[in-house]
């Protein structure tokens, strides 16, 4: 069962205005665009001619960013470095319209980057910068204390999990006590290292290979999905699991209830950079609408959909989203 294009509407509609906090490993994602025209004679690698540069919010960022592009309001908490990269990157959240609540490091820990060569529409080699340390200490305690100042006014919690170094034990056992006593729910995007870490939170959304590491359980049937959703919901305790799949679509597991697999919406691929961000922000702003988790990972798939038809870290707005719903339709 497909999402109408009327409902899609409708809770796109409802979402708009809801407010979600994203706390995670923020990042600044460099795009250096070109074309190759030869090989380097001091290497077998291409020489790409850049012809253009573009910076995008990327990691919790850019999740923070899909809920602007959805409609929603956003606030984003995390650790940037007091470098140039780091003003660049608050310069890119307030033209997004998302709320800064970053934190500031010393002693030389860098704003990570990510920096990806294109040619010809196809990612040439990535080049990354990063301080993977976890935060502690004064850091630590600044971060929760501006999660402390956004949550009165949220509805729903991300967390943004790229194995960064913000995400420890101690942020994330503050964080999911702060969220019980209001009553939200707090979703992960989650990286296996840290899965003891995500135990009863309302959803975790891991990729199929993520969700292989994690079980040991190698997904090469439905049988397979279906044991490995069943593993992930015993080992965390958790409310929800959606494994996503890639051109399979995605699983959704809630104890209790039937399995529901999702078959993808993409119509073309051409960069899949950032589809779970948009996954998770989807489903996070929904749930500020108390949107039910079937629905909205229906409505997520959609905007993933999206958003893999371009090119580049992107964003899918409620327009894109109700086509794509439109187009659903029309091909069933």
């Amino acid at each position: 069962m497909t999402l109408s294009p009327a409902r899609a509407r409708a809770l796109l509609a409802a979402m708009r205005g809801g407010r979600v906090l994203v706390l995670g490993d923020v990042m600044l994602d460099q795009f250096l665009w070109g074309k190759v025209a030869r090989i380097s004679p001091e290497a077998p690698v291409p020489v790409v001619e850049i012809t253009a540069e573009t910076f995008h919010l990327g990691g919790a960022a850019n999740v923070a960013g899909n809920v602007r592009a959805l409609g929603g309001q956003a606030v984003v908490a995390g650790v940037i470095g007091d470098d140039g990269p780091g003003l660049r990157l608050r310069a890119a959240l307030v033209e997004a319209g998302v709320e800064d609540a970053l934190s500031v490091a010393d002693e030389g820990r860098p704003t990570t980057v990510k920096t990806r060569i294109i040619a010809h529409h196809q990612q040439v080699v990535r080049a990354d910068r990063e301080a993977v340390a976890p935060v502690a200490g004064a850091l630590e305690r600044a971060l929760l204390q501006r999660v402390r100042a956004a949550l009165p006014t949220c509805g729903a919690v991300i967390l943004s999990d790229y194995h960064k170094g913000v995400v420890t034990a101690a942020v994330m056992k503050a964080v999911l006590a702060l969220a019980r006593r209001r009553g939200l729910p707090v979703l992960v995007d989650p990286k296996v290292a840290h899965f003891a870490l995500y135990r009863r939170v309302a959803l975790v959304t891991p990729n199929q290979a993520e969700a292989e590491e994690a079980t040991g359980v190698r997904i090469r049937s439905e049988a397979d999905v279906l044991t490995a959703g069943a593993a992930i919901l015993r080992r965390l305790r958790c409310e929800a699991a959606l494994i996503t799949r890639g051109e399979q679509g995605m699983s959704l597991f809630e104890p209790g209830r039937r399995p529901l697999h999702i078959p993808t919406a993409a119509r073309e691929v051409f960069d899949v950079t950032g589809a779970g961000d948009t996954v998770i922000a989807t489903i996070g702003l929904a749930r500020c609408t108390r949107a039910g988790l079937p629905e909205a990972a229906r409505l997520a798939n959609l905007a993933a959909g999206v958003v893999v038809g371009k090119v580049g870290t992107a964003t899918a707005t409620p327009e894109e989203v109700t086509a794509a719903a439109e187009a659903a339709a029309h091909s069933t």
